[in-house]
């Protein structure tokens, strides 16, 4: 991987070195997917939605502002790729077994996937105003500004939804636990 910033990558693709674009999928694939699945809990729909944002991502780089983060826009396409996926499909069922993760390994104890399972079965209970929020926050360690630019909002918007996330999170593991 090179030391470019993102702007300095973005600017050269913008040229015509498209493997400046290349660079930029390998940074953040990882995120992106993760913020879909988190958002939409379907490994297989998480993977074609990453795929889309960074499609939209490229063929709209020219608009992408170079004085900004690219991770924030990055994560703002893949979070409205992932709402529209909800929109289309108007999908507000619990996550099921077999997408809660793939990358446990076998020799992880039983309780640790309980205490996920639980958490991720209360996640998808929430509303997704508040669910984005939380996943944005506390699963990839996006700052109030940071979140505030990604879903336009704001920060006193993200901090209301962030306390009100919380709270009817602990309720609804706590209501689990009994």
């Amino acid at each position: 991987m090179s030391d470019k910033s993102d702007s300095a990558l973005v600017k050269e693709c913008l040229s015509g070195n498209k493997k400046c674009f290349e660079e930029l999928v390998n940074r953040y694939q990882k995120p992106v997917f993760n913020v879909a699945l988190r958002i939409i809990n379907n490994y297989d729909d998480a993977t074609e939605i990453a795929q889309t944002t960074f499609i939209k991502a490229f063929e709209n780089l020219h608009t992408f502002d170079t004085k900004r983060k690219f991770f924030s826009w990055l994560y703002r396409i893949a979070t409205n790729e992932s709402l529209n996926y909800l929109k289309a499909r108007k999908q507000h069922e619990l996550l099921s077994d077999d997408h809660v993760s793939h990358e446990r390994t076998p020799d992880q104890r039983f309780d640790e996937a309980e205490t996920d399972e639980q958490l991720q079965n209360a996640l998808m209970q929430l509303n997704q105003d508040y669910r984005i929020v939380l996943v944005l926050c506390h699963f990839h360690n996006l700052s109030y500004k940071e979140i505030s630019s990604i879903l336009d909002i704001p920060e006193k918007t993200v901090k209301s939804r962030l306390f009100s996330a919380r709270k009817n999170l602990k309720e609804l593991l706590e209501r689990e636990d009994m």
